[in-house]
């Protein structure tokens, strides 16, 4: 019996029919599960049974987790034992699976494979933290604080962790337990703890985020005495343009003090690039408020948009004239992008400034924006052939694709396949070993007629 349904079976029925007929079973509980909380009585009963719905609720999220991290630590071995079984090399055996895991979540792979190092860090080496998530005594965050803490230590000294954490995680708060759980692993192994911090240097680096508002978050990972100083040293010169009577804020001294050391401008705003500026005629030149888009940023104002390239212009501005322009503002080159007027998908670019394959290049970057396989939203890394150079695809716009370097790795392993289905939308389909298909569209472009969306769609058998 499962879910209150008897599942009958016959005894005639060889094993492994009767193993589908059950994991059949299962999906189909789990998807009836779902439209029984969809109908929960959201106005039924007074608010102390509000307040124990909420709490039951938390603990079946917890304990749906903690199943889905067993299945997914199942299907993971499965899968590198079959592409072993396949004669492929031990170390590239695992190729492919966070992929399948990430479009099942709809998450990046990389967040999958986070997920898997969290489900095998907790079902092998942390039976006492699994126990609780599975019970829903923690939550899915307190048990990734737990696993991050404790990933540097060897198997022995992480199961001592875990014992002693046993009794106290249910009662503490997210960041309590994070105390808690790096307290006990420095006493573990003080050693490591220092060994880790001196690894850490080696991590260093420098990233950035789109922010809301057509800002942006540039980051830096640094040493922290290094860190300290380039702070202190921004502070310091900031506090002396305000006394020197500079009308900025303190914090925008900073900042544009920060853009221009790094990038040896004049002025933060006499940025010199390249940008693929996606917007229409009326946007430009009419005063329509159709939003555009910039590449490796996204969505801006068309206002916005316009002061860009108007910034353009200034670049052609005389010698004279610069000086009234904050010390000559760079020179911002705009490629036109040519776009499929119904279905909004560019294709063609102004081959202006570069040779062909140049401009061919940058137009898979504009086109897609960032990785095209589903759901992942890593950066461009590698520009891909759908039907494969050595099969004899072309080398056009139609049959490629951007893609991240795990993404391109992943579609070389056994059972994976990449095509095109629809030229007009370019929308291509994965094929995964488990017969799954799973589908992404090029990005539409701003102004286009647009139709109702293409959804990434969920899996279908083949």
């Amino acid at each position: 019996m499962i879910g209150g349904g008897i599942v009958r079976l016959k005894l005639s029925e060889p094993p492994d029919s009767i193993g589908r007929m059950f994991d059949k079973a299962v999906v189909a509980e789990l998807a009836g599960l779902v439209d029984r909380l969809a109908e929960l009585p959201s106005a039924a009963g007074d608010d102390a049974t509000r307040i124990d719905v909420i709490a039951g609720l938390e603990k079946l999220k917890a304990a749906a987790y903690a199943a889905q991290l067993r299945v997914i630590a199942d299907f993971a071995a499965s899968q590198e034992a079959a592409n072993k079984a396949m004669g492929i090399e031990a170390r590239q055996a695992q190729r492919g699976i966070p992929e399948q895991i990430g479009w099942a979540r709809k998450v990046s792979p990389a967040s999958a494979a986070r997920q898997l190092g969290q489900a095998r860090a907790l079902i092998d080496q942390m039976p006492d933290t699994y126990g609780l998530l599975l019970q829903g005594e923690i939550s899915e965050h307190v048990a990734t604080i737990v696993t991050t803490e404790t990933s540097h230590l060897a198997v022995e000294d992480r199961r001592l962790v875990d014992k002693k954490l046993a009794d106290q995680l249910p009662r503490l708060s997210p960041k309590r337990a994070h105390a808690a759980t790096r307290r006990l692993a420095i006493e573990a192994d003080p050693a490591g703890a220092v060994r880790r911090a001196g690894n850490a240097r080696e991590d260093r680096r420098v990233s950035s985020r789109p922010a809301p508002d057509t800002m942006a978050v540039l980051s830096a990972l640094l040493p922290c005495e290094q860190g300290v100083a380039a702070y202190a040293a921004l502070r310091r010169h900031s506090e002396a343009a305000v006394a020197a009577g500079d009308d900025r804020t303190l914090n925008q001294i900073m900042a544009d003090t920060l853009v221009e050391r790094l990038t040896g401008q004049a002025t933060a705003d006499a940025v010199s690039a390249e940008i693929g500026l996606v917007m229409t005629d009326a946007a430009l030149f009419a005063g329509d408020d159709t939003a555009a888009d910039l590449t490796g940023y996204g969505p801006i104002p068309a206002d916005l948009a316009r002061e860009i390239a108007r910034g353009a212009g200034d670049g052609a501005a005389q010698p004279g004239e610069a000086e009234t322009r904050a010390a000559a503002r760079a020179r911002i080159f705009l490629r036109r992008l040519f776009t499929e007027p119904v279905t909004g998908v560019i294709e063609n670019c102004d081959p202006r400034r570069r040779r062909f394959d140049g401009v061919l290049a940058r137009l898979l970057v504009y086109r897609d924006q960032q990785c095209r396989d589903p759901f992942c939203d890593a950066p461009i890394r590698h520009l891909d052939h759908i039907e494969a150079f050595a099969a004899g695809g072309p080398t056009i716009c139609e049959n490629g694709r951007s893609v991240c370097q795990r993404g391109n790795y992943a579609r070389q392993m056994p059972g994976f396949s990449v095509r095109l289905i629809d030229p007009t939308r370019h929308v291509v389909e994965v094929s995964t070993p488990t017969g799954h298909r799973y589908r992404s569209s090029a990005p539409t472009s701003p102004g286009a007629n647009r139709r109702p969306p293409l959804r990434q769609s969920y899996p279908r058998r083949t």
